[in-house]
């Protein structure tokens, strides 16, 4: 017997249901944040004169800083413990949104957005991997996540609504402001009810050369896809971040593989399932982006729809994550591999993008639009739920919160790349479609026929890339991930260290 099965069975949290309350109102808040703040960008740009150059860095400024410290995030909450990090994440990203909400100029929002990626780095890891040491019995497990991946998955559509209902109805300042009272909520809840298992924690020093060259590598990262966005992907500052993203990353691993404490260690990602994970979430994000992105565009621009009625539009597709999560997902996890959930998952999401890619300049809301939305929205639901869990599959608990941080990661990411990606790809097509169509711009009404056939003709072409990114997530979903039923312990449970981690115990997420 070796000496991790002799431990003693550790007793669930009693009060474990109740902070899933307030970690999923954390998780809402930042999923919101990430694109209420997109339907209030107009009015922000006309209220402080923000030219449209620097228009893009209030997205930017957030991604960069949230996606470039969630790796450090995840290893400060193994460190320091998982609730003070969430608790002071909270206070930090609520203290940003209300700088913002009260920024007079454009550095002041600018700032104030990329400490909310600094507090959303520390916030988001912790209350992935709150969930993971808390919930240790495999049903309630993937009831949990469940409903965190339906917050996950859904939150962001949610944002669109309550832009659009602040933007409209109030003002943009209301985008961030509103995120105060989800922040106090579910700091004063943390407190009460949150208790964090002291055998978890890591006590080893924090890697700061790990720190320093992961983070701007993935900055260089993001950045440059960014600058691709605007500059070409041919262009001498697009190609040289990547190169120096290339190498820092590289050395990054090659310090990792060498140090006693590293920040990331290689066996959270090498494992074959959290590997498969990872890579596949990522790829299905920038699927999703392609979603977001265009289908608003289109939805206000073409179709004519108001901010308010163009996230209501969106509703279907949340109703379907969440159904796709707590119902599908949830309900198979205990009874079939993860795989069996994941590539039909990301498979159906793909169907429904196949449907998006028809729209036209007239396009039948109820008959294509709402069909392709419900389909995406039960497909990413029934996939996000095992993907989260399995995130931090067979890992040990003093690694809980850097696995999570790499699913926050792989988001992130994946999110940067898409945005940059299919833009430039919506508009390639776009100019293309102009120029060959531009003899029927022969009056004013048929001048603006042939703008919008464009924009759709480009919306639709970034849509196909989507359908087909969709497609590749789940094959890769299928080939790579390995892990058995929960609970099983075969062969199939992981792969490599993972395997053999996976029964060390109570605070696993399978």
């Amino acid at each position: 017997m070796s000496k991790t099965d002799a431990l003693p069975a550790v007793q669930p949290d009693p009060r474990r249901w109740k902070a899933l309350i307030f970690i999923g109102l954390a998780q809402l808040m930042v999923v919101l944040d990430a694109t209420i703040v997109n339907i209030a960008l107009p009015s922000a740009q006309k209220d402080l004169g923000i030219t449209d150059g620097n228009r893009q860095w209030v997205i930017t400024a957030y991604a960069l800083a949230f996606g470039g410290l969630l790796l450090f995030g995840g290893r400060v909450a193994d460190l320091w413990g998982r609730k003070r990090t969430f608790i002071v994440g909270l206070t930090g990203f609520a203290l940003a949104s209300a700088l913002g909400g009260a920024a007079a100029n454009t550095a002041m929002l600018l700032g104030a957005r990329a400490l909310q990626g600094v507090f959303g780095a520390l916030l988001a890891p912790a209350a992935l991997s709150l969930l993971a040491v808390m919930f240790t019995e495999a049903k309630e497990r993937a009831k949990a996540f469940g409903i965190y991946g339906a917050i996950a998955g859904g939150g962001g559509a949610i944002g669109l609504i309550l832009g659009g209902l602040l933007t409209e109805y109030m003002n943009w300042r209301w985008t961030f402001f509103v995120n105060i009272p989800f922040a106090v909520v579910a700091a004063v809840g943390a407190v009460m009810v949150i208790r964090e298992p002291a055998e978890g924690r890591n006590r080893n020093r924090l890697d700061v050369p790990g720190v320093l060259l992961v983070t701007t590598g993935l900055v260089a990262l993001v950045y440059g896809f960014t600058r691709a966005e605007s500059d070409g992907w041919s262009s001498g500052m697009t190609i040289g971040l990547f190169v120096a993203a290339a190498l820092l990353l590289a050395a990054f691993v090659l310090v990792e593989s060498k140090v006693k404490a590293p920040l990331l260690p290689l066996r959270v990602v090498l494992d074959r399932n959290r590997g498969g994970v990872y890579l596949s979430l990522g790829l299905a994000v920038i699927g999703m982006f392609g979603l977001f992105l265009f289908l608003t565009y289109y939805l206000q621009i073409v179709l004519d729809y108001s901010p308010v009625l163009t996230g209501v539009a969106f509703l279907p597709m949340v109703a379907g994550m969440i159904t796709g999560s707590t119902q599908i997902g949830a309900r198979l996890m205990t009874r079939v591999p993860a795989r069996y959930l994941m590539a039909p998952g990301f498979l159906l999401a793909s169907v429904g993008m196949l449907i998006l890619t028809q729209i036209d300049l007239d396009t039948s809301y109820p008959a294509l639009i709402l069909p392709g939305l419900v389909l995406m929205g039960l497909g990413m639901g029934t996939a996000f739920m095992p993907a989260m869990s399995l995130a931090t599959h067979g890992v040990q608990p003093r690694d809980a919160g850097v696995a999570s941080a790499m699913v926050n990661t792989s988001q992130q990411v994946g999110g940067a790349i898409g945005t940059a990606l299919l833009n430039t790809i919506a508009a390639s097509a776009t100019t293309t479609w102009l120029a060959a169509h531009a003899g029927e711009a022969t009056n004013p009404a048929a001048a603006k026929a042939v703008q919008f056939g464009g924009m759709v003709h480009g919306f639709s072409t970034a849509i196909w890339w989507s359908f087909g990114i969709l497609a590749l997530a789940a094959v890769l979903a299928f080939v790579l991930i390995n892990a058995g039923r929960p609970g099983t312990g075969g062969a199939g449970e992981g792969s490599g260290e993972g395997a053999a981690d996976a029964n060390q115990v109570p605070v696993l997420v399978h």
